[in-house]
């Protein structure tokens, strides 16, 4: 199978980096995405946190374009209907549909231009966090900020066995389609509904077995989360202020530049 998310997190240079420093990057950079009026902050945004996950996290190109191609397909969709329903202003171009009029205007373009930006921008980040620091030590994070413990177990217990039943889900379509379940319509919606039942029958079992082990194990209602203790470096701590400065000051800039625009 192929590599999942984790993977590369665990192989990554920057697992070994303070986590909340991550995730001050990371939320610093969504918040002024998300503020900007001008598509300039999330574009450098996105360029900012991809380099960074390229050059520092050492994540293969290849699979960082592969992995944003997935959710680009809905963004794309979404741009598109934006730019013909939404905003106002001299239209650049249309057509007629049934004698309605479909048509792109300057405000539509410039909003679907926007919304693309901040999305790109928003997936860098969250992609940047993804790829260098496991699941595992995200929990121990959200254990600090004083969650409920039964939200954080019984997240740590769904994706746990997310890729149980990942490979269990992958075995049994194996096996199905080596003994041709799959070869026409019928046949391959019976080996679904069988696939289907099978799994939540694997779950409800597995479910049953782990309640049976941590009973046995003492379970008095609480896991134990361990977090390593990295200290920030200062040049870790430099980086960021650089990038934070830069952002700001592109944010600055490229909203002045919207406001005499606008005048």
């Amino acid at each position: 199978m192929t590599k999942m998310l984790d993977d590369y997190a665990l192989l990554s240079p920057l697992r070994y980096t303070n986590n909340w420093l991550k995730i001050g990057v990371v939320g610093f950079g969504i918040l002024m995405g998300i503020s900007s009026q001008a598509p300039l902050v999330p574009f450098s945004i996105a360029i900012c946190m991809s380099l960074a996950t390229l050059i520092f996290g050492r994540v293969p190109p290849k699979f960082y374009l592969k992995l944003l191609m997935g959710p680009a397909v809905f963004v794309v969709f979404s741009v598109i209907i934006i730019a013909f329903f939404f905003g106002g202003g001299p239209e650049l171009f249309g057509f007629n549909v049934l004698d309605y009029r479909l048509g792109v205007n300057t405000g539509g373009l410039s909003m679907a231009f926007l919304v693309f930006s901040r999305t790109l921008g928003g997936m860098c980040c969250l992609f940047f966090l993804a790829l260098t620091t496991p699941m595992v030590e995200l929990f121990s994070v959200l254990k600090k900020t004083r969650l409920p413990d039964s939200f954080i177990e019984l997240s740590m217990m769904m994706y746990r066995y997310i890729f149980v039943f990942l490979d269990v889900a992958w075995c049994i379509k194996h096996a199905q389609t080596v003994r041709l379940g799959y070869h026409d319509l019928r046949t391959s919606l019976n080996s679904m509904a069988m696939l289907c039942s099978t799994l939540f029958l694997r779950s409800w079992e597995q479910g049953e077995k782990t309640f049976v082990a941590m009973n046995a194990r003492c379970y008095d209602g609480k896991m134990m989360i361990f977090e390593e203790k990295r200290p920030v470096k200062f040049s870790e701590v430099a980086l960021s202020l650089g990038y934070m400065v830069t952002i700001v000051g592109v944010w600055y800039v490229s909203n002045g530049m919207l406001e005499a625009s606008l005048w």
